[in-house]
């Protein structure tokens, strides 16, 4: 069913920023290309790296778990009838596709969307659509998995000394603070002698 579904995911590729590549012959795994207009929704208020480079994420589908469940939301009555909210999962620990650092960084850094049995769920009712709420959740899955990907930039000499300056400031901030209240101290202190 989900290979299916997946053949169907082609089409709408051609229509998004997600480059989506076939295997030769069978249907077992996607990769995504996620270009930095994609990757700059997920570093949105954090500062990234400067590179210009792609990333690629290799999603081997029949390790997915893909199931279907009533959307809620505008829709009328087609809601009622069909099945269009996509859900996605997978055992993270025992992800080989993925390395073991990564692995580490999602769980993670997504605590809130891995269940008790360690397993990753994404949901995705987007559209009123099952192909697209399942292309949605395999990019998020790919977007989770490209984010703990990234390797820190190397602060340059530029970070360092502001950094070492900030340092300094409020250093030098502080020890002034602590003198006045000394001083504030001190007034207030009563000799009896």
């Amino acid at each position: 069913m989900a290979t299916c579904i997946i053949r169907r995911l082609y089409s709408l590729c051609s229509s998004s920023s997600v480059n989506v590549s076939p295997p030769l012959g069978n249907l077992s795994c996607i990769s995504f290309k996620l270009t930095n207009s994609t990757l700059s929704k997920l570093y949105y208020g954090t500062r990234r790296s400067d590179s210009s480079e792609d990333t690629h994420v290799h999603i081997p589908v029949e390790r997915l778990t893909v199931s279907y469940s009533k959307s809620s939301g505008p829709g009328g009555q087609h809601v009622n009838k069909v099945s269009t909210k996509a859900e996605v999962r997978f055992h993270v620990h025992t992800a080989d596709w993925i390395s073991e650092d990564i692995r580490q960084k999602i769980v993670e850094k997504n605590k809130t969307r891995i269940n008790k049995s360690g397993e990753l769920l994404v949901t995705s009712e987007v559209s009123r659509s099952q192909q697209r709420n399942l292309l949605d959740c395999i990019q998020k899955i790919s977007a989770i998995v490209a984010e703990a990907s990234k390797r820190p930039r190397e602060p340059s000499d530029e970070d360092v000394a502001l950094r070492a300056a900030r340092i300094e400031k409020r250093n030098k901030e502080r020890l002034r603070q602590k003198k006045i209240l000394s001083s504030v101290k001190n007034s207030r202190r009563v000799d009896f002698d």
